[in-house]
């Protein structure tokens, strides 16, 4: 009877011990959902749009496709330097105007003479996509590649069945002949007075995601990544990934529906926001760049509100990306490295109102929110009335912007949240709101000065779930309601504090 007992207290303890070393499973993800390839896209945060071709040499815009090819002839080229370029500012990708809409192929196609075989450039011999295709390689960048569907010089252009072969075959030589494609880059562009064409971009899409699976394609609807409806690399404020491409028409955008997004969304197709640094997409000689602080702003604006932003530098006639350009884009990351090398958030104890599997249950603890990992991140406990995270940092600090990222491989929930401060009367007060938030948003606000700050999560379309916060200080922008003034003031109690703001260099800024 003693060994019976003694067996049955041994199977007890042996279940108990089993079961308290069982996992809480992970929330569940939330559709839609993005592909890998999609994942691997929004990490990059930003590409470099290189339009360079005939345009280049003529001082054009849009070439009328019947320009002879002897004038094209960069007497310098050097894709090395435009890698290197986007590199060193931390870009993710390239991405080529292979074809623009006057025809001429920056490779030597088997289908077209009007190419980089007929022009003196290497005598014919060279190849502009293979030379950018080994740099990039070679660097670690991703690859993309722009080609035209609007033909102003093909013959054939216009009849339907003949242009759409053309046009497979030429896409088929760029993504069988140069490795992996990141991306292909395709825009709905035609001027008014063209003939009509109509475009298979269903077969088109679809021989893209069979030569190269791990490529997105982006278009004025998706399928993979969307047009944010302008070409000022600016997102709206509330700006979901979530969208019905079944709703967007290539060539005919819903400006609107395209900078939002849809929160009813059936398909997970998150925005590109596309801008160039200088007014033109092609190189002009009398042009000049954007300041660091434009594009600083630009960065908020897209990278920080759930996009990526696709910047274009065009090389020059000699081909060469422009010193004047380079410097920008130099201080551009320094700006960026000053304000993000030192997230205040990781000086400081994170507590939650709740946490899944209690607190004892680390994975989903709300310091994982300062781990720069999207696998990593804080869960709340199911059936909560209020999802809050609390900031108390060692001393009083003064901050100005919040970066905050949802897990987006399990969703994007969050509709509404804000930030608030703890007053020295001991009462809170909210400094910043917003709504999306996606894989990233970045706020600005007057800068403040606290100890206790408490993230809180309004509403979301399930149980919200973050995977990271920083709080920074950044002393270079300039707040929209202040955008006239060369320096920031803030109220600390009863003082009036001043930050010197940043010296711009004297560039043209739009």
């Amino acid at each position: 009877m003693m060994m019976k007992k003694f067996y049955l207290m041994i199977i007890f303890l042996s279940f108990s011990f089993s079961s308290s070393a069982l996992k809480r499973p992970p929330p569940l993800p939330i559709l839609p959902l993005p592909s890998a390839s999609q994942l691997s896209w929004q990490f990059g945060n930003m590409a470099l749009f290189l339009h360079f071709g005939t345009n280049t040499f003529t001082d054009t815009e849009w070439g009328t496709g019947h320009v002879d090819p002897s004038i094209f002839n960069p007497t310098n080229l050097d894709p090395h330097q435009w890698v290197q370029v986007a590199k060193d500012a931390g870009f993710s990708r390239v991405i080529l105007t292979a074809k623009h809409h006057d025809g001429f192929c920056l490779w030597p196609s088997d289908y077209t003479d009007y190419s980089v075989k007929s022009s003196p450039w290497k005598n014919g011999t060279g190849d502009i996509v293979a030379e950018l295709a080994a740099a990039a390689r070679e660097a670690g960048l991703g690859l993309g590649l722009y080609l035209s569907p609007w033909d102003r010089h093909e013959a054939c252009y216009g009849k339907t069945l003949e242009y759409n072969e053309y046009y497979i075959a030429q896409m088929t030589e760029l993504l069988t002949r140069y490795g992996d494609i990141k991306e292909v880059w395709l825009d709905g562009a035609k001027g008014e007075g063209e003939k009509d064409m109509e475009y298979f971009f269903e077969s088109w899409f679809s021989l893209i995601h069979q030569l190269q699976p791990g490529a997105v394609i982006f278009s004025d609807g998706g399928p993979d990544t969307r047009w944010v409806g302008d070409e000022a690399g600016i997102a709206a404020s509330t700006c979901w990934s979530l969208f019905n491409s079944s709703s967007a028409l290539i060539g005919n955008t819903d400006y609107e529906y395209s900078s939002g997004g849809d929160p009813y969304g059936h398909n997970w197709v998150p925005a590109e926001c596309d801008v160039s640094i200088r007014p033109g997409w092609f190189w002009h000689a009398t042009e000049l760049p954007k300041s660091a602080i434009t594009l600083l702003d630009l960065y908020y604006k897209s990278v920080g509100r759930n996009c990526l932003l696709l910047l274009n530098v065009p090389p020059n006639s000699s081909g060469l990306i422009s010193d004047e350009d380079v410097q920008a884009l130099q201080e551009f990351t320094k700006l960026r490295q000053a304000i993000f090398s030192s997230n205040i958030a990781k000086n400081g104890v994170l507590t939650a109102s709740s946490t899944r599997g209690g607190t004892t249950d680390t994975r989903y603890a709300p310091s994982s929110v300062l781990e720069e990992n999207i696998h990593s991140y804080w869960a709340p406990e199911e059936n909560q009335n209020e999802w809050m995270i609390y900031l108390n940092l060692a001393e009083s600090t003064l901050f100005n912007m919040l970066q905050v990222q949802e897990p987006i491989h399990m969703g994007q929930r969050i509709i509404k949240f804000h930030l608030d401060i703890l007053t020295g009367e001991g009462d809170w007060k909210t400094v910043t709101s917003g709504t999306t938030v996606g894989y990233q948003r970045l706020l600005r606000f007057l800068t403040v000065k606290s100890k206790v700050l408490r993230f809180v999560i309004d509403k979301s379309r399930a149980d919200p779930l973050i995977s990271y916060l920083g709080i920074y200080l950044d002393t270079f922008s300039i707040t929209t309601t202040e955008s006239n003034r060369s320096s920031h003031s803030y109220f600390s109690g009863s003082e009036v504090i001043q930050l010197k703001g940043y010296n711009q260099s004297h560039r043209a800024s739009i």
